[in-house]
């Protein structure tokens, strides 16, 4: 059984949104995501390339857990907050993600 990446994808168009945006996702959204999708580690980053990308990672036992959360009460609870916050201004896309392996050095 490989383990899982749910992947959010968000595009903070308005640089004035970032600062907002970074404080809000890292000290309400991110923990009550951690919680309301069960799982034990998640983690996010910006895209170094494009300031307005943002990347937010679920880490799931499973491609069947991961592939469970669309369409779940815990994910429409979390979108139902995201944008009673964020409405339009920001816009996410989701990706689920299989582990494929890796390499350490």
């Amino acid at each position: 059984m490989s383990k899982a990446f749910f992947m959010v994808r968000a595009v903070v168009a308005d640089p004035a949104d970032r600062a907002a945006f970074d404080t809000w996702y890292e000290k309400e959204h991110l923990p009550d995501a951690l919680t309301a999708f069960g799982v034990a580690h998640a983690w996010r980053c910006w895209s170094k390339t494009d300031p307005s990308l943002h990347f937010a990672f679920y880490e799931f036992p499973s491609v069947a857990a991961a592939e469970a959360l669309p369409g779940s009460p815990a994910l429409a609870g979390m979108i139902k907050k995201f944008d009673r916050v964020w409405g339009s201004r920001v816009t996410r896309s989701r990706e689920i993600l299989e582990f494929a392996g890796e390499l350490r050095g």
